[in-house]
């Protein structure tokens, strides 16, 4: 029907620390987690896993996209990465690897962008009217610190927490994989999550 109740578009969002920082007093080193109801959760997750499949029979997602990807899980993307050294020894080839994160990828995720996309991707009408329509008109509640503010509007982004999250961010990024591989491909770009890593072979190893 393209229609999200708007009972579902309030949201609580819980600041937690990360672990493991030496000092909390700068905004990165807090995440925040999106606490949902019931309800919601289990019409989020029937939706996410519609998606998966639709994802992965019409093959939209690049192979090298892992972690909130169904059937690519992190012991994948280690197996994967270890091959691809151990191949690279047998061809007498030295493999080097660059890591980087996206700071900040799931708050900051264009909701205009989305719908592009999976137009883009060929979904149906609507699919597009749902995730118009889901996707505006927002509004949370930040918890931190044992208090809880009045709501207000969120315009950008998808909250972690939410089962559709993890398929709309990697749904979302499936074209600059795309993209990367036809325009360079002797090279390899592994996505996990908000994680990257470019790996380069050559017979006298590349600065990087």
């Amino acid at each position: 029907m393209g229609f999200w109740p708007d009972c579902f578009k309030t949201s609580k969002t819980v600041i937690i620390p990360k672990l493991g920082k030496p000092a909390y007093n700068i905004p990165k080193v807090f995440r925040p987690i999106l606490l949902l109801n019931t309800l919601r959760k289990l019409f989020e997750k029937i939706i996410a896993n519609r998606l998966q499949w639709e994802a992965a029979h019409f093959e939209l997602l690049h192979p090298c996209q892992f972690g909130g990807v169904h059937q690519n899980s992190t012991e994948d993307r280690g197996s994967y990465l270890t091959h691809l050294v151990r191949a690279g020894w047998d061809r007498g080839y030295k493999t080097s690897i660059v890591a980087f994160d996206l700071a900040q990828y799931f708050p900051l995720l264009n909701h205009s962008g989305i719908t592009l996309i999976l137009d883009h991707m060929g979904f149906v009408d609507s699919v597009m009217n749902f995730f118009a329509n889901y996707l505006v008109g927002r509004y949370t509640k930040l918890f931190w610190d044992n208090q809880l503010s009045d709501p207000f509007f969120a315009a950008v982004g998808i909250r972690q927490g939410s089962a559709l999250s993890p398929i709309l961010s990697a749904l979302y990024l499936a074209p600059v994989l795309w993209k990367f591989h036809s325009e360079r491909p002797s090279d390899i770009l592994i996505s996990y999550v908000d994680d990257r890593t470019i790996i380069v072979q050559s017979k006298h190893g590349r600065k990087t």
